[in-house]
């Protein structure tokens, strides 16, 4: 029920910005703008949502997730009341710039998987979140057709608001996870309950409870990781630009399929059920694999397992981004050289090796960084939804202006060429990422401590608090 909550939220907050491009064109005739003015509320709103991840994450390390995601649920909330009777286009774009940035996004709901499981065991729930994060960014081109043939643009953003309270309300049940929150309650009870008065919590002698410096600390931290922890940097900008291909690739739809396919609305939204089934056919084809590193676990002990070995199936999965690609840039041509079906097939391989990008590397990260795996995985949600905002600016003119005869065709073959670059990184960390964890001070630090206190997952590293 826990990790259902917590993949309803994900759903939620990626959904906010999935569904967005179905009311351009009806927010563009309303208010009288240009499609591309429209699409300013979809960019800013991924822009803010970046430097949102970054801003919350550190915080739910120190005052627990529950408060944290009920804080920017309740934000997120009320943002959607402005949206939805907004007098004019300006007030949408403010409204949905105050929405991105009071979205706690993955980096909170990731590092919940560090507080639950052990590094070794982490791969299942993680998954499963993973799953709930990519259905949301795809998800909103299915509801969105409908909403935008059936609804008026309002309903576009009432939805997000009806969806938003639901899983707000789930989650107000949810216990809270953090270890050295749970330890300072159960510190309190005992002194309560006069068990022992000189029992306290890691954060119950701190007075003030965060100071001044401090709270610089807190919120640089984030920054810091992903400017200066190799691992950080390196992986969120593959996951990142790979993430700011599908954006632009799932942009493309809008101009692709009605052009050259004569899709209406309803069709194209068909059309991204291919990208959903992916993921869910890609979070399956995972399960056999964890079920052998589970059993040489058993065999060869919980530390057996090197962290490059979770990027293993990554290094086939991640070639069907440009295989992908490829294929879809040269089967939408349509008809009579083309079947629709042809560029849907290669649009669900480039799914499925968006899925495995995103999951190895916050797994990766997420082993590696315990404790502060918020704050390194808010590094990898900033490049991830800084780099999708940005491409909600260029994806419609890149597919309309390439080209005069084979716009679609020749935009999708400059993605695939950029997506052969991406995917080198994956190949670099697989064979030198034992040096590159020495080289990042968190990661190493935080392997020494959990060898000194003998255990795999510690709730704080002394090491790192000077």
């Amino acid at each position: 029920m826990y990790l259902a909550s917590i993949a309803g939220i994900q759903i939620s907050m990626n959904f906010n910005t999935s569904v967005y491009p179905s009311a351009v064109k009806p927010l563009a005739e309303h208010f009288h703008i240009s499609e591309q003015a429209a699409r300013i509320g979809q960019m800013i709103y991924l822009v803010f949502y970046a430097f949102g991840c970054e801003l919350w994450a550190p915080w739910s390390e120190e005052f627990g997730r529950w408060p944290i995601l009920q804080l920017s649920l309740l934000f997120i909330n009320i943002w959607q009341i402005p949206n939805s009777v907004a007098p004019n286009f300006s007030t949408i774009v403010v409204c949905r710039a105050l929405g991105g940035l009071s979205t706690a996004g993955g980096s909170v709901t990731l590092g919940l998987i560090a507080d639950l499981y052990e590094p070794e065991t982490q791969h299942w729930p993680l998954c499963f979140i993973v799953l709930s994060s990519t259905i949301g960014t795809s998800i909103g081109g299915v509801i969105g057709g409908p909403i935008e043939h059936y609804l008026t643009w309002q309903w576009n953003f009432w939805i997000q608001l009806i969806f938003g309270v639901i899983v707000q309300a789930v989650h107000f049940f949810m216990p809270e996870s953090r270890s050295t929150i749970l330890i300072d309650r159960e510190a309190r009870r005992r002194r309560e309950a006069g068990e022992d008065s000189n029992i306290y919590g890691p954060n119950e002698l701190k007075k003030p409870r965060v100071s001044l410096k401090e709270a610089g600390k807190i919120w640089v931290r984030p920054f810091e990781m992903f400017v200066r922890e190799p691992i950080v940097l390196f992986l969120s900008l593959l996951s990142g630009f790979s993430d700011a291909l599908i954006f632009t690739f799932l942009e493309a739809f809008n101009v692709t399929f009605p052009d050259n396919f004569g899709f209406g609305t309803l069709q194209v939204a068909w059309a991204f059920i291919p990208i959903n089934a992916s993921y869910v056919f890609t979070y399956f084809l995972y399960w056999p694999w964890f079920f052998r590193d589970d059993h040489l676990r058993r065999k060869n002990g919980p530390d057996w397992m090197s962290p490059e070995r979770r990027l293993k199936p990554l290094l086939l999965l991640a070639l069907f981004e440009p295989i992908g690609l490829f294929g879809f840039a040269w089967t939408c041509m349509g008809p009579p050289q083309t079947h629709w079906i042809a560029p849907m097939i290669f649009s669900f391989l480039v799914g499925l090796a968006n899925f495995a990008i995103y999951y190895s590397s916050v797994d990766y990260m997420i082993a590696a960084y315990g404790p502060y795996s918020a704050s390194a995985t808010g590094g990898n949600a900033f490049a991830r939804d800084f780099l999708a905002g940005i491409s909600a600016m260029y994806a419609t003119p890149l597919y309309s202006n390439l080209s005069d005869k084979r716009p679609s065709e020749y935009a999708t073959t400059v993605l695939a060429c950029l997506s052969c670059l991406i995917v080198v990184p994956i190949y670099v960390f697989y064979w030198k990422g034992p040096a590159i964890r020495k080289a990042s001070k968190f990661a190493s630090i935080l392997a020494e401590d959990r060898k000194a206190e003998g255990v795999r997952r510690l709730s704080k590293a002394d090491n790192l608090q000077a």
